[in-house]
Formats: structure tokens, C-alpha cells, sequence
């Protein structure tokens, strides 16, 4: 049985215009590995609780918002934009524009955006109010790779703005110079972005997900297991295993509730809303942590905006908590309509 929201809205669904679902879905079509399922819950499940919903897809003229507003007076648009002209700090353009127009919007803000897109900036951040961080550097394009004495192996080699483990394989982890200029080089040529290079920590993959302007709530933290580790391979959450369902499936990838003690429980949460308010998001983000055997947690990644399709982590660690997904993204609207910029500054 669907969440039904007291009151209506007309909502305007902002989608990358290669993401637009379809209506409906034809028969034999596999939702689950579709790129466009995020787009086709949020758009089919608000439908389903009553909204009128308005899809407006964008691939590179702000115009077609202006227009889309101007048609449907949206009371919100919900942001599921993760890039614009197929740039990924691009999005941050996008909520600013939202922001000059006064159109309320889901999600978070472009300051937010422009901090924890970084990898490095956000690092930087977190180290000055003493948030465990794995040791880094950043290796600029068109630079030699030279690596700092203080900087130890093994280190995972990834894009500084790139998400959704984009560029991210069993080879990212490497034990030698030579391997880390290889990997640096394949970042620059495959991504087009500076690399970063951070000590990779073993340990337990654990995500929490936070959701708020200025008062926050935690969900249930969330695990990543992989039951059947090919030999050899290391825990990572590849772009392999976040994407290819048929990979998921063999090597026995389940997500589920972190079995932690009550106090470690309270110390990832507690932490979990400090970056989040150092960072200055807004809307709801998920944090992205490696926990070690000794119980201390290094934060890997801070994601505003995160996947929220049905059935994924960010959803079913509400569920878990006991919001249904329409309750979900009725928080998710509400809070956009809530969402004052000149009031959320960064303390």
C-alpha cells in the first residue's frame, strides 16, 4: 500500500534527458538494470501517491527549465541530476540557477555540492577538525607522478570528482611506483581529471545515510559484504560491482544492516552528522566509511545527492529505520520546500 501525503504538489522531476524512463515499462524489461531506474521510481512512485508530476530532461540549455517552470508552476523540482553537458561538477551550476530563480528544490545545495565533489578539498576539510581520513595526495593531469615519502602503499588511485566508483578496479590498489604511475596516467586518460591517491585502508565497508537541513537524522548504517571474494581480490566496491548485476550475483554482493555494538552504532552516526554539517550539505547525502578491526572509521567518500532508487542502500536503509519509500521522498520533498539558503551557512 503507497504513502499518501495529506496535500498535493506539482513537482518538476529534473532528469539527465539520456535518464528519461519511460511511462511504462514493457514487457520483458528488466528495471533493476536499467540506468534510468533511479528516474522511474521517483517519477512513478510520486504519481502513485497523488503529486502531478512534471519529467523535464536536460542535456545542455538551462532554457528548458525556465520553459518547464513557466508551463507547469511547479511548487518543487526534484533534483536528480548527478551532471549537466556530461560534466559531473557541473550539477552545482544547475542548484545554483534554481537558487537566482527562487525555485525550491530537493536534495543539496550548490555550496555542499562544490565541497564534497572534491575528494581532496573535502579531505582537507575533515583533517582540520580531526575526521579520520585515509593519507592522500592529488596527481594533476599534464604533472610528473612523484609520490612524498609520507605518502605508504598500498594506495587506491581513483578520480577526484568522478562517482558511483567510476575508474575504480581490483587494480586501483597498488604496491610500487611504477603501478601507481600506470594507474594515475589510466585515471587522467580514462576520466579526463585529476587522480587521488589515498592509503587504502582494510577493513569493513560501511555506509550511513543522513538526511536534514539544519536538524539531522541517521538511518540504519549500512553494509557492503561480498560473500564469495574471488581469491586474491580485495573488498572494494568496484565500478564491476556496483554496476553489473549478473558480477553481483556471482561473487555473492549483499548490502544489509551493520552489525555493530551499540556504542560504535552512536560513534558513526554522531560522526556521520559532523561531516555533514562541516561540508554544509543539505537535503540527505550518504557517508561512505572503511571501519577497522580496532573500531575506528575513516570516511572514504561523503555523497550528496546519492542513488535513491527503490531497493537500493540509501531506500532500504530508511525502510529498515521504518519510513516506506513514498515517506522517503515526501521527507526528501518536504525539506526541499523547507530549505532556506541565506539561512544554512557554513558554522
Amino acid at each position: 500500500m503507497r504513502f499518501k501525503p495529506k496535500s498535493k504538489l506539482r513537482i518538476l522531476v529534473l532528469v539527465s534527458q539520456e535518464l528519461m524512463p519511460p511511462e511504462t515499462l514493457e514487457e520483458g524489461v528488466d528495471k533493476e538494470k536499467q540506468p534510468w531506474r533511479t528516474e522511474y521510481d521517483v517519477i512513478t512512485t510520486l504519481k502513485s501517491m497523488g503529486h502531478e508530476v512534471h519529467p523535464c530532461g536536460l542535456l545542455s540549455d538551462l532554457a528548458v527549465i525556465e520553459k518547464a517552470r513557466e508551463e507547469h508552476k511547479p511548487q518543487v523540482a526534484f533534483n536528480l541530476l548527478e551532471d549537466f553537458e556530461g560534466h559531473a561538477l557541473f550539477d552545482q551550476h544547475v542548484v545554483s540557477y534554481l537558487e537566482l530563480l527562487r525555485q525550491p528544490y530537493t536534495g543539496c545545495n550548490p555550496r555542499g555540492l562544490t565541497l564534497a565533489k572534491d575528494k581532496a578539498l573535502t579531505k582537507k576539510i575533515l583533517s582540520f577538525h580531526r575526521i579520520p581520513v585515509p593519507g592522500f595526495a592529488v596527481f594533476p593531469m599534464g604533472q610528473k607522478v612523484t609520490r612524498q615519502k609520507r605518502l605508504k602503499f598500498p594506495l587506491m588511485v581513483k578520480s577526484v570528482v568522478e562517482e558511483g566508483s567510476v575508474g575504480i578496479a581490483q587494480a586501483s590498489v597498488v604496491n610500487d611506483d611504477e603501478k601507481l604511475g600506470e594507474r594515475v596516467e589510466f585515471i587522467h586518460r580514462t576520466t579526463s581529471s585529476h587522480a587521488i591517491a589515498e592509503q587504502y585502508i582494510e577493513g569493513r565497508e560501511i555506509y550511513v545515510s543522513v538526511i536534514g537541513n539544519r536538524k539531522l537524522q541517521t538511518y540504519t548504517p549500512w553494509e557492503l559484504i561480498i560473500k564469495n571474494l574471488p581469491e586474491g581480490s580485495l573488498n572494494i566496491a568496484t565500478g564491476r560491482l556496483k554496476w553489473n548485476t549478473s558480477y553481483q550475483k556471482r561473487v555473492g554482493l549483499v548490502t544489509q544492516p551493520a552489525d555493530l555494538p551499540p556504542e560504535l552504532q552512536r560513534k558513526i552516526e554522531h560522526l556521520s552528522k559532523r561531516i555533514y554539517r562541516h561540508l554544509n550539505l543539505s537535503g540527505y547525502a550518504r557517508m561512505d566509511y572503511r571501519m577497522t578491526t580496532d573500531g575506528e572509521f575513516y570516511l572514504l567518500e561523503a555523497n550528496p545527492n546519492p542513488q535513491i532508487a527503490e531497493n537500493e542502500d540509501f531506500a532500504d536503509s530508511a525502510a529498515h529505520f521504518g519510513l516506506s519509500y513514498g515517506q522517503l521522498l515526501q521527507k526528501i520533498l518536504t525539506l526541499g520546500l523547507s530549505y532556506n539558503s541565506m539561512q544554512h551557512l557554513m558554522v
